[in-house]
C-alpha cells in the first residue's frame, strides 16, 4: 500500500473499543483486553505508545500486528501449543484462559541494544557472566552471538529486570521444570522464526517471548509472537557490510516519530501532546505493512467497505 493511499485513510483508526457482552475490559498500551471465564478477547487497536503514553494513531497498525502474530503462531503451533481460539476480525484474537508466568522470556542473537537491559549495555560494563551463559571477550557491538542466549526478565514491576533461569527459581516464580522448558521452548521457537526470516531477507536479531501455563499445567504460548513491536529485525543484505564498517544495521526504525515529539514538546510532562504531521504518521503505518509483506509473504489487504471502528463492531457483535 503506497503512502498517499495511507493519507487518504489517515483517520481510519481504531483508537478504543467499548463492548459489554465480551466481559471485563483492561485497557493495554496497545490492545483492549475482554476476560469472561472461559476465554480472553484481545483487540489490537492502532493506539501508537512511547514515552509511557499514547502519541498518535497508526492506520492499519493493530490489524498488522495481529496477523503478523497469527503467522508466526501458525509457523510454530508444532513446537509448542498456542492460546488461538478464534479470528473473529483481522484486529481481534479470541485466545484460551490461563495463568501467565510472571517472566518474560527474551532471546538474543546478537549482542546489542543501548536501554539498561540490554546485552551491550551489560557488556560494556563489563559483565561477561550472565548466570547461565558466559560471553568471550572482544566482542563489537551488533555481532552475531555462537549461539542465541536465554536472557528472561521480570514483569509486573515498575521497571522489569534482568534475571536468570536459577534466581526465577530460588525466587519462586516457576519451578526449576517450567524454567528449563520455558528456556528450551524459547529458543527453539527463535531458530523458527531465525530460519522463516532469513528466507524472507530479514535478520530476527532479539525478541521477547510469554507462556502460560493452562488448566493441565502444561506450558501454552500465549500475548504476541515475533511482532515488530516485540522483537528487533534487521534486513540481512546490508549487515555483513555495515558491520565490517561498524556502521548500524538497516532496521525498521520508529524512532523517528519519537524524535518529533522530543523536538516539539515534552512528552513525558505535557498534559497535551500535539498532533505529529501526517506525512510521518503514513510513514511509520507504510514501514508496519512492509514489515507485514516481508514477513508473511503477502500483499497486505485491507477491506475499505467498512471503517475499521465499523468492521470489528460488526464482526464481534456477530460473534457474540
Amino acid at each position: 500500500m503506497n503512502l498517499e493511499k495511507i493519507k487518504e485513510h489517515i483517520n481510519d483508526v481504531l483508537e478504543e473499543t467499548n463492548f459489554t457482552n465480551l466481559g471485563e475490559k483492561k485497557v493495554g498500551k496497545v490492545r483492549d483486553v475482554y476476560t469472561l471465564p472461559d476465554k480472553i478477547t484481545l483487540i489490537s487497536t492502532d493506539r501508537h505508545s512511547s514515552f509511557d503514553r499514547v502519541i498518535a494513531l497508526v492506520p492499519f497498525k493493530g490489524e498488522v500486528l495481529n496477523q503478523i502474530s497469527l503467522y508466526w503462531f501458525e509457523q510454530t503451533k508444532d513446537i509448542i501449543p498456542n492460546h488461538v481460539l478464534s479470528v473473529p476480525d483481522p484486529n481481534v484474537l479470541v485466545a484460551r484462559k490461563c495463568t501467565p508466568l510472571p517472566i518474560e522470556a527474551i532471546v538474543r542473537g546478537y549482542i546489542t541494544g543501548v536501554t539498561s537491559t540490554s546485552l551491550w549495555t551489560h557488556y560494556q560494563d563489563g559483565k561477561l557472566d550472565f548466570g547461565n551463559f558466559i560471553l568471550p571477550e572482544g566482542l563489537k557491538k551488533n555481532e552475531k552471538l555462537a549461539e542465541p542466549v536465554f536472557t528472561p526478565t521480570t514483569k509486573h514491576e515498575k521497571h522489569d529486570r534482568p534475571i536468570s533461569p536459577a534466581e526465577m527459581v530460588a525466587e519462586g516464580l516457576v519451578s526449576k521444570e517450567i524454567a528449563e522448558e520455558v528456556e528450551r521452548v524459547a529458543k527453539e521457537l527463535f531458530k523458527r522464526g531465525q530460519e522463516i526470516a532469513l528466507a524472507r531477507g530479514l535478520i530476527l536479531v532479539d525478541t521477547k517471548y510469554e507462556f502460560g501455563l493452562d488448566e493441565t499445567g502444561k506450558l501454552i504460548l500465549i500475548d504476541e509472537i515475533h511482532t515488530p513491536d516485540s522483537s528487533r529485525y534487521w534486513k540481512a543484505n546490508t549487515y555483513e557490510e555495515r558491520f565490517e564498517k561498524n556502521e548500524e544495521p538497516e532496521y525498521f526504525d520508529k524512532e523517528f516519530l519519537r524524535m518529533w515529539f522530543k523536538d516539539n514538546c515534552d512528552p513525558y510532562q505535557d498534559e497535551k501532546l500535539p498532533e505529529a504531521p501526517v506525512e510521518l504518521i503514513a510513514e511509520l503505518s507504510r514501514r508496519y505493512i512492509e514489515i507485514y509483506e516481508m514477513i508473511t509473504g503477502k500483499i497486505f489487504e485491507h477491506d475499505f467497505s467498512l471503517t475499521t471502528k465499523e468492521r470489528v463492531t460488526k464482526n464481534l457483535t456477530a460473534n457474540s
